[in-house]
């Protein structure tokens, strides 16, 4: 996790050696990270669900287009619901830039040597943004399918991104960001002539790992099943809306 690739807290980075006291400390604080994150993450979601907000945690590598994804997205619904984002990127406020010319507001969490997002920032981007209730929050997380898939965040749902162009194995090699996601989106369909991709053999390997996982195909460039992926988040919101209210609201 963390403690090896570099992004781990300075807590985590000042423990070194290899003798089994030194790995017994590493794998505590790991723990006690991930509690206190996991704490927090469950905050979160009875927040989101307070305001009746639809969290959508999209993860990818780096390159699957997941940002032109979220500013297509954008254009499309921003007339239908409340929309805000959380961009995550190491570096640079290049993508939150992109999205503020759609006019949704959006907040930059830059995580310097980290590698993901952590919900204890969410929270306090959340707060900044001051969404109106009901509507669509999308949190664009770090390009990477390692750490994240470790860290809660408090969605509802987990989306993958990965491109034609990536290789059809990515489910097997990285199964943990698969195991707990909703959708699968295949993206950059009108590469597919150029590419030694297999659509079926990705997804049936995706569901070797996660059974109930959603697939849809797709491409920013030609539009091509653009219109599903709206769907699907509007079956979203609906389910949520309907929830809240079948409990009696709040």
């Amino acid at each position: 996790m963390c403690g090896t690739c570099g992004c781990s807290s300075k807590s985590v980075a000042s423990i070194t050696g290899t003798n089994t006291d030194s790995q017994a400390r590493l794998v505590q604080v790991e723990q006690d990270i991930l509690k206190r994150n996991n704490h927090i993450a469950e905050h979160n979601r009875q927040l989101f669900r307070h305001h009746q907000h639809t969290v959508i945690n999209l993860v990818s590598s780096p390159g699957s287009g997941k940002t032109t994804l979220l500013v297509e997205t954008l254009k499309q619904l921003q007339t239908e619901y409340p929309i805000g984002v959380i961009e995550g990127d190491q570096q640079t406020s290049l993508d939150a830039d992109r999205i503020k010319e759609t006019g949704v507001p959006v907040v930059q969490i830059n995580t310097g040597k980290g590698c993901h997002l952590e919900a204890d920032r969410v929270q306090l981007a959340y707060e900044q943004l001051a969404l109106p209730d009901s509507g669509l929050l999308f949190i664009e997380n770090v390009g990477n399918l390692v750490c994240p898939a470790h860290f809660d965040l408090g969605e509802q749902h987990r989306v993958v991104i990965i491109s034609v162009t990536e290789g059809d194995t990515k489910p097997l090699k990285y199964p943990d960001i698969f195991h707990q996601a909703d959708l699968l989106i295949l993206n950059k369909i009108d590469l597919l002539p150029y590419v030694d991709f297999d659509v079926a053999q990705c997804i049936d390997n995706a569901r070797r790992i996660q059974p109930n996982i959603d697939c849809l195909q797709l491409s920013c460039r030609s539009g091509d099943n653009l219109q599903r992926w709206y769907q699907w988040l509007t079956s979203k919101v609906t389910s949520l809306e309907t929830a809240v209210t079948t409990q009696g609201g709040r």
